[in-house]
C-alpha cells in the first residue's frame, strides 16, 4: 500500500466522521438515541480477553517495552497520555466484559486520542538531529 491509499482512507474518515457525529448528537437531542448494550458475552471469552490484554500490557510496560521507554523520555503531558492509554485499555476490557457498549466506545475513543497525542507529540529527552537543524 502506498501513501496515496492511506491518504484516501484518511480522507474518507475525515468526511464521514463529522457527519456521523452531528447525526448522533441530533438523535440525542431529539431523544431518539437508544442505550447501546452488547449481547451477553461468554465468560470464557472475557477471561481470554483479559489474559491477552494483561500479557500485552506486561509486554508494553516491561523494562525494554515501548511504553516504559516513552514514559522515561517524556514530560508531564506525554506521561499523562501514556497513563490515559493504559487506563483506557483496562477500561475497555472491563466494560466489554460487563457488556457496557457505550463505555466501551468511550474508552476506545479516549485511548485513540491518547495514542494520537503520543504519535504527534515531541519527546523532551531527545536531541534534534544535526542534519535536520542545518
Amino acid at each position: 500500500m502506498g501513501v496515496g491509499f492511506l491518504r484516501f482512507v484518511a480522507g474518507v474518515f475525515a468526511l464521514v466522521g463529522p457527519v456521523m457525529l452531528v447525526t448522533g448528537l441530533m438523535d440525542v437531542w431529539r431523544g431518539e438515541a437508544e442505550a447501546y448494550g452488547l449481547p451477553p458475552i461468554p465468560a470464557w471469552f472475557v477471561v481470554a480477553e483479559a489474559a491477552v490484554v494483561a500479557a500485552f500490557l506486561w509486554w508494553m510496560w516491561r523494562r525494554s517495552g515501548v511504553l516504559r521507554r516513552e514514559w522515561m523520555a517524556g514530560g508531564v503531558l506525554r506521561r499523562a497520555a501514556i497513563a490515559g492509554l493504559t487506563a483506557s485499555l483496562v477500561a475497555f476490557t472491563v466494560c466489554f466484559g460487563f457488556g457496557r457498549g457505550g463505555w466501551v466506545l468511550l474508552s476506545w475513543l479516549a485511548g485513540g486520542l491518547c495514542g494520537l497525542a503520543l504519535l504527534l507529540g515531541d519527546r523532551t529527552g531527545e536531541e534534534p538531529d544535526a542534519e535536520a537543524v542545518s
